[in-house]
């Protein structure tokens, strides 16, 4: 057994996220007027709604990080505060974006997508991000973890849409696998409070070509992601494909997450993996 575990990698999102927005726009072009309001699992957003928040975050990215252009900030730094923050300027970019017909959005959001991807080419990716990712705990992050928190948002907002109107997934590996790397990496900060001897380790499994096995590591300091087993793991908690990304982004209730994954070994250790949240807000 290794003293210490091998840290997880960077992940390279960027293409990805690329390919997820042709998607968006590619669906953006198929919606009828039924559709673009139609109910999503987001209370109180229709289809509409999201894609104008989809929209607003694209605008407000190259505004505040690429353009330095800040006019407001939260209160502090605390999560509280940021979280508060970051509510109402969705609330508000929503209710202005989401009075759109979707061929207006599809076509700003064309224009928008493009000069963020070119924004985000353009960043070293082990450079520092302006925003922390402040879900997974950190106060400082590298452009790569930044670039897939964007990845996940856009991605998941997107599966939002598609689950409303009944349209295939974005589950295949290329674009659902990052997807699911990013948001494993609550694991540490959501596991902050949890005790465990050092050593104990959790894993948890996601079944499927998209998916795999992330181990939660328990040093003497605080818990990490290992690349590898170090041991023998205290917990292994296997959740389905099709509603792991539910899971982290409060898109499905937890009673109902915890009838369909599986723990075995300590419950204990097992359960607070759904209650990881790696969105703000």
């Amino acid at each position: 057994m290794s003293a210490a575990p091998t840290p997880i990698g960077p992940i390279h999102a960027l293409p990805a996220l690329v390919e997820t927005d042709a998607r968006l726009l590619e669906l953006l072009g198929t919606l009828s007027p039924a559709d673009w309001d139609q109910p999503t699992i987001v209370p109180r957003w229709r289809v509409r709604h999201i894609a104008g928040h989809l929209l607003d975050t694209a605008l407000r990215r190259l505004t505040i990080v690429r353009d330095g252009v800040i006019l407001e900030r939260p209160t502090s730094g605390s999560a509280a505060d940021v979280r508060t923050f970051v509510d109402r300027l969705n609330a508000e970019g929503v209710t202005v974006y989401g009075r759109l017909s979707a061929t207006v959005l599809a076509t700003l959001m064309r224009a928008a997508v493009a000069e963020l991807h070119l924004h985000l080419h353009s960043l070293d990716p082990d450079g520092p991000a302006m925003f922390a990712v402040s879900w997974a705990g950190d106060e400082h992050s590298a452009n790569w973890f930044d670039i897939a928190r964007e990845l996940t948002e856009r991605w998941h907002h997107q599966q939002q849409i598609r689950l409303a109107l009944d349209r295939p997934g974005l589950l295949e590996p290329p674009l659902y696998h990052p997807v699911l790397d990013t948001f494993l990496r609550v694991l540490p900060h959501a596991y902050r409070a949890v005790p465990a001897p050092p050593g104990a380790q959790v894993d948890v499994v996601v079944p499927g070509a998209s998916g795999g096995v992330w181990r939660l590591y328990r040093t003497a300091e605080r818990w990490r992601l290992a690349a590898d087993a170090v041991g023998a793991s205290a917990a292994r908690v296997t959740i389905p494909a099709d509603i792991a990304w539910r899971v982290f982004t409060k898109g499905i209730a937890r009673a109902d997450a915890a009838a369909r994954v599986g723990i075995e070994g300590d419950h204990a250790l097992g359960w607070p993996v759904l209650d990881a949240v790696a969105i703000v807000g």
